[in-house]
């Protein structure tokens, strides 16, 4: 009897254990496939991209490649950096960052260019809103989902937790300094880029509380939060 008790719950715990990797596969894809939608949204209010978006746009200005081309080497490039200072950030998200990202922020912003007909300063205020809210719930589905980040976000993730130093201060100060780089190469600032630099940070965390780790981990909270 004990024994199958015991055979009974080791299914259980398996069956458990291929549920939550699917919901971290479902959440990684939606996650980075979203922030690319989020990024268009940003793009088409006019009012500023992300920070990151910013840097990349500045470096991108100077060649001769399409945006999402010209994403993909770059992150192929910083991946390098990453897979010798911590390998174990590199996984499904990350490539899937890395070659689908910029061509869904070219996909989206051909979307909204075309929905958006008006220079309303409201619509475009609700846009870059939308717009930043969206990119920090799919930061936190994919960071959560636990299944490699992009090349950027990890650069914050692994200082915040190697030095043991909140990962939203250490956010806020990498977001600052790649749209200072960006914008000294051309990019254009703005109040999205500000908003994004202070507020990303600990939006995420809150998404990552309230959101990401109940539907990663249902009832139970998982170790490993990142706050």
């Amino acid at each position: 009897m004990e024994h199958g008790k015991a055979v009974r719950e080791g299914s259980r715990q398996i069956a458990g254990m291929g549920s939550e990797m699917k919901r971290r596969i479902i959440m990684t894809a939606a996650g980075v496939l979203l922030s690319g939608f989020a990024v268009g949204m940003f793009n088409v209010s006019a009012f500023g991209m992300d920070p990151f978006q910013v840097f990349a746009h500045g470096i991108w200005l100077h060649t001769p490649l399409s945006f999402g081309t010209f994403y993909m080497i770059l992150n192929l490039l910083m991946l390098i950096g990453v897979f010798f200072v911590d390998r174990s950030k590199i996984g499904l998200g990350t490539f899937i960052n890395i070659f689908l990202l910029g061509y869904m922020v070219d996909f989206s912003t051909w979307i909204w260019n075309r929905a958006v007909f008006t220079e309303s300063v409201m619509i475009r205020g609700f846009l870059l809103f939308s717009g930043v809210l969206l990119l920090c719930m799919a930061s936190s589905l994919y960071f959560v989902g636990d299944l490699g980040v992009s090349t950027y976000d990890s650069v914050a993730l692994c200082i915040s937790q190697h030095m043991k130093w909140k990962f939203f201060l250490v956010r806020v100060v990498c977001d600052l300094i790649v749209a200072l780089i960006g914008f000294g190469l051309g990019a254009i600032l703005g109040i999205g880029t500000l908003v994004s630099a202070f507020g990303m940070g600990p939006a995420i965390s809150f998404f990552n509380i309230h959101m990401s780790e109940p539907l990663r981990y249902g009832k139970r909270n998982g170790a490993g939060t990142i706050s």
